[in-house]
Order: structure tokens, then C-alpha cells, then sequence
């Protein structure tokens, strides 16, 4: 972002009334109120799903200083000696605990270096709280000094070295002890007694200690300074059961169980003083694992859903995505669905060709960010095609209806002309690419027989190369700026949509996490590690954004549409033509819609 003198030099300009359009960081005085402004950037907090544990279970310990990238998830469930690593996409079984249990706690900030320390018996193995301390090395646990005091469901704070346990079930009790890497020490307790307390925090000298096993009591949150606990301000939602992450000045607590014994999806940010409701979970559950270094970015992972079964499920969340929009704009001259673009085009200046009108026309057109202007046609008409490029370099490739489906025409800003074909002729496939001389195609479907193809293949400017096959065979939504890397995403198996999404690092695919709504002829924009992608079928005008490594949902298309045409980036985008959800003609539609990947407010400094 740019600073304010770089925007409009060491003056704050006055002004009668507020200017027209500010942008992000603008600073200016307003004569008639008397009053300072700047523009503030719009943000929300949001839920993404992730790749799941490989076995469901709850009341298990974790990495809780972590980053959402590198996540260790030990004990619970039965016969509770499972540890898992999260990478961030997907789960990684690796050495067991030594003594299985559940209920127990963990402390750490990587999934290189952690330690697990009390816990309960699992089912049939006799009612025994465990004192067990293990600290893990990266690729084996280790028994350690235990406890002091034998119990469950406690709270905690710290990493592998400079640990907090404080509370749990023998009672339940306000013991709190304190970890130097060797062994435990007997601090002070907590004010008030409880078991099934969240807590969180990066060591152990400053910690929140939130929740309790008796609901009346369930809204208490405590402050840990290193010598004392503190009662501060309570949660808005009382529950138990719940996890958190988080510092002691930055937090977040999410799902838990209500009085009814409920599995909730409430999420509550702290802010040093005081707590917040934000939006809530995609699943509900308690006795989750969490992990997270602040009231930003949090995982939630596993747990127990609402009709008491345990989840695989992991959560993502964020607490400022940027508020994103849909304007409709300028429409397009000829109505259509199943159009490509050249993917690598902008807001102001893309490219959009062919498309069933139903069985496929040739028209092109070129927009300049305010109108679009009818160009010459492809050379051959088709719909359901793959594109790449900009307005003026772009490829076309893959169509329907066959025998046509191993076209490629170039675009040179001009006119179209054929050059060779795809190996494999198909349609409705994913397309990424820079240029008319570096393009990707993977996935579509071929017919007769309708089969359904993982297969990619790479442009080099002359010729079709096979390289390595999607993980998925589908027809697949694609995006990227080059043809080394790609992301495809959505599309359809042949049984059912999928929301599978899988990233091109030019020599393989590897999956990633799914989006949060699976659906076919879908479209997007931009990059694979940044990208926005938009509309599909069951025609919707769902919208999601793409931060490299899950998919949160965002502000809806203002009509929802599926097979249209996309250019653009993940914050500023073009989702032209399609078929809308009210059933229109089979020709298709006219629309385009511009979406900004941000928003600002005006907000005030002073009222001096």
C-alpha cells in the first residue's frame, strides 16, 4: 500500500466536502465538518475448509503456537495414540504418542517440536487421569518428567520449552504449572477452578485461560502475566469444550458445547480487553485441536459435530479478507454461454471468443475497460473452449461440438489463425497461459464415448506436448498467468461435481485444498497462489478467493451464472457473458460483471 506522501505529497489537502473516489490511505481535512478522514480498506472474517485428518476424532492435543502450515495433532479418540501432521492442505500420519490417551493437551510452535502432557484413559482401559509428559523431536516422542498434578481437559499455552498447564478434571482444579523445557513447577492457581478450558498463548509467562465444564461458569475468561491470573472481561457466548488460539493481547475462540449439549459454531475474537463475535464455523463441533499465533489466522481441526459424531474436518479461518464486490457493467454485443478469454487478460483490456449459441459460434470480441468492440472471428466455430493469453497474444483451444475439439487457433490482435492440434481432441477444459506461444491445457471431456480426461498438455508456440495428468479426471475450471503455473479447480467427474483443486508447478500436479462449494463450468482469475473464482453449475453467483492455500467465500456474483468468460486478477476481475440462473435462452447472456477484490470506508480521526 502507499504511504500518504507518496499518494499526494506532505500536505493534507483541505476540502469543502469529501473527494470523490478516495483510495486506500488517502488523508484530507473537511473545511465544512472540521474534521480530519482516511480511507480505510473494508475487511470480514471468514471460515475455509481444509484437507481432512486422516481418522475423525476429538479431545485431542496440538501445536496450538503453530502456523496453519505445520501442525502436529496427537491423542484422542481410541485407542488414542494417533499423531498427525498438517502441511496445510493435507494430513500425514506419522509416529505414534507412547502412551495413548485422550483429553490431553500440547504445547509447541512447529510440528518439529511439541510436547503432550496429561490426558484420561481411553475406553476400556480403566478411569485414569495421566500425570505422562512426552516431548516430541520431529520424528519420535520421548517421555519426559511428568505433571505435578494428574489431569484432563486443561488448558495451555507455550511452545515445546516454555509451556503453561493450568486447570483440567481431577475435580476440577485451578493448578497451574509451568514448563522450562526440563520439568514442571507449581505456580499459581487460577482464580476459579474448571476442566474443559480453552486456552491459548505463545509462552508461558502470558496466557488466556477461557471457558469452564459448568456452563453458568462457561463465560469466565482469566489473564496469565507469568506470576498471576487475572479475571477479565467474559465471552459473549458461555460454552465449554471449546479450543482457541492465540497470544494473551490476540485471540480467537471458536465452537464448544452449549447447555444442551450442542456442538456450536460461535467464534469470538480477543483483542487484550475484550471479546468480539465473528462469523461463525462451517461445521460446528467441540473438543476440537486448534493452532494459531493470533486473532488473524487460526486452524480448527477434528472434534465432535452436532449428532456426535467425530469429524476429519479442518477449518481454516481469517479474520480480515478483504471485502470484495460485483458492479455490472458495459454488456457484451452477442449473447452466448461456453465462451473462452485470454486468461491472462486485464479488467481494461480482454478478450473473449467463441461460445454455444447452442451449438457454437465464432465471434470474437475485445474490451477496452469501458466497451466491448466486435472483432474478427475464429477461424471455426466452437464452444466449451480453453483459452490463454492477453488481448492482443492469445491461444484458443479445445472445443465442442467435435470433430472440431483438436483445434488451436492464435490470436495476434488481429485475426486468428490455425496452428496445430491437441493430441487429444476435447472440450470443457481448464486453460492457463501467458501468451499465444505458452499455453496449458488440462482435464475436459471427450465424446463419443463420453469419457472424462486427466490428461494435460503444454504449448511451446508450434506443438502439443502430453506432460503429467491431472489427479482428478473431470472437465475443470483454470487460471494462471503462465503455463509453468496453473491451478485447475471444480469441474465434473462424470458421477458428480467436484470441488478438488489441484496446482501445476510445470512438470506435476499436486492437490490442494478443495473449494468450499463443488460445482462444474465454473470460471476464474488470476494466479495459483492468488486467485478469485466464480459462478458455476448448479448455477450460482458463488464467489471464492484463493490465497495459496484455501478457498474462502466472499461477495456473490450479482447474477448467478455458469460457463462464462473470465480476465483479470484476483482483486480486479471480468466475469463476462454465460447462463444465468433465471433459464435463460440456450443462447446464453450478454452480462459482465467487474469485481473489486477490495472496498473503503471513510472513517474520521477527530470531530474537533
Amino acid at each position: 500500500m502507499a504511504t500518504y506522501k507518496e499518494i499526494h505529497g506532505i500536505k493534507v489537502r483541505d476540502y469543502t466536502t469529501n473527494p470523490d473516489n478516495p483510495i486506500e490511505g488517502q488523508l484530507w481535512y473537511n473545511t465544512t465538518d472540521n474534521v480530519a478522514k482516511y480511507q480505510i480498506p473494508n475487511t470480514f472474517s471468514a471460515w475455509a475448509s481444509g484437507g481432512n485428518m486422516n481418522s475423525g476424532r476429538s479431545d485431542f492435543g496440538s501445536t496450538i503456537a503453530s502456523p496453519d502450515s505445520s501442525v502436529l495433532g496427537f491423542g484422542g479418540g481410541s485407542p488414542g495414540a494417533q499423531n498427525e501432521s498438517y502441511n496445510g492442505s493435507s494430513w500425514t500420519e506419522l509416529a505414534d504418542l507412547n502412551t495413548g490417551r485422550f483429553s490431553l493437551r500440547g504445547s509447541g510452535n512447529s510440528n518439529t517440536a511439541a510436547i503432550a502432557f496429561g490426558g484420561y484413559s481411553p475406553p476400556g482401559t480403566g478411569n485414569v487421569n495421566y500425570a505422562n509428559t512426552e516431548s516430541w523431536n520431529g520424528s519420535s516422542w520421548t517421555e519426559v518428567n511428568d505433571l505435578n498434578a494428574a489431569r484432563q481437559q486443561l488448558g495451555t499455552s507455550g511452545t515445546s520449552t516454555a509451556a503453561l498447564a493450568f486447570g483440567g478434571d481431577t475435580g476440577p482444579n485451578a493448578v497451574t504449572e509451568s514448563w522450562n523445557g526440563t520439568s514442571w513447577t507449581e505456580v499459581n492457581d487460577l482464580n476459579t477452578g474448571r476442566s474443559q478450558v480453552a486456552g491459548f498463548g505463545v509462552t508461558n509467562t502470558a496466557a488466556i485461560g477461557q471457558g469452564s465444564n459448568a456452563i453458568p461458569t462457561g463465560s469466565l475468561t482469566e489473564s496469565w502475566n507469568g506470576t498471576s491470573w487475572t479475571e477479565v472481561n467474559d465471552i459473549n457466548t458461555p460454552r465449554r469444550s471449546q479450543a482457541g488460539a492465540g497470544e494473551s493481547t490476540s485471540g480467537v475462540v471458536f465452537g464448544g458445547e452449549d447447555p444442551s449439549a450442542n456442538s456450536v459454531a460461535h467464534t469470538e475474537t480477543w483483542n487484550g480487553s475484550s471479546w468480539a463475535e465473528v462469523t461463525n464455523m462451517i461445521t460446528a463441533v467441540r473438543s476440537a485441536g486448534s493452532a494459531g499465533t493470533s486473532s488473524s489466522v487460526a486452524v480448527a481441526f477434528g472434534g465432535i459435530d452436532s449428532p456426535g459424531a467425530q469429524e476429519p474436518a479442518t477449518q481454516h479461518f481469517s479474520a480480515n479478507m478483504a471485502q470484495g464486490a460485483w458492479a455490472t457493467s458495459t454488456a457484451m454485443n452477442t449473447a452466448r454461454r461456453g465462451l473462452s478469454s485470454a486468461v491472462s487478460g486485464t479488467q481494461t483490456a480482454a478478450l473473449g471468443f467463441g461460445g454455444g449459441n447452442p451449438n457454437g459460434i465464432a465471434n470474437t470480441e475485445s474490451w477496452n475497460g469501458s466497451s466491448w468492440t466486435e472483432v474478427n472471428d475464429l477461424n471455426t466455430a466452437g464452444g466449451s473452449l480453453a483459452g490463454s493469453g492477453t488481448q492482443t497474444s492469445a491461444l484458443a483451444f479445445g472445443r465442442s461440438p467435435n470433430p472440431n475439439g483438436a483445434l488451436t487457433e492464435s490470436w495476434d490482435g488481429s485475426s486468428w489463425t490455425e496452428v496445430g492440434d491437441l493430441n487429444t481432441a476435447r472440450y470443457v477444459g481448464g486453460g492457463a497461459g501467458g501468451s499465444n506461444t505458452a499455453a496449458l491445457m488440462f482435464g475436459g471431456l471427450t465424446t463419443p464415448p463420453t469419457t472424462y480426461k486427466a490428461l494435460a498438455e503444454e504449448w511451446n508456440g508450434s506443438a502439443w506436448t502430453e506432460v503429467g495428468d491431472l489427479n482428478t479426471a473431470r472437465s475443470a475450471g483454470g487460471l494462471g498467468q503462465s503455463a509453468e503455473a496453473a491451478l485447475g479447480f471444480g469441474g465434473y467427474t462424470g458421477t458428480a461435481n467436484t470441488g478438488a483443486t489441484e496446482s501445476w508447478n510445470g512438470s506435476a500436479w499436486t492437490e490442494v485444498n478443495d473449494l468450499n462449494t463443488a460445482r462444474e463450468q465454473i470460471s476464474g482469475s488470476g494466479e495459483y497462489t492468488d486467485a478469485v473464482a466464480f459462478g458455476g453449475n448448479p448455477m450460482t453467483g458463488k464467489t471464492e478467493t484463493w490465497n495459496g492455500s484455501v478457498w474462502f467465500e466472499t461477495a456473490d456474483l450479482n447474477t448467478g451464472r455458469k460457463k462464462t468468460g473470465p480476465s483479470g486478477t484476483s482483486t480486479a476481475a471480468l466475469a463476462f457473458s454465460g447462463q444465468d440462473v433465471t433459464g435463460d435462452s440456450p443462447s446464453g447472456s450478454t452480462l459482465n460483471e467487474e469485481w473489486s477484490g477490495s472496498s473503503n470506508t471513510t472513517k474520521t480521526i477527530s470531530t474537533d
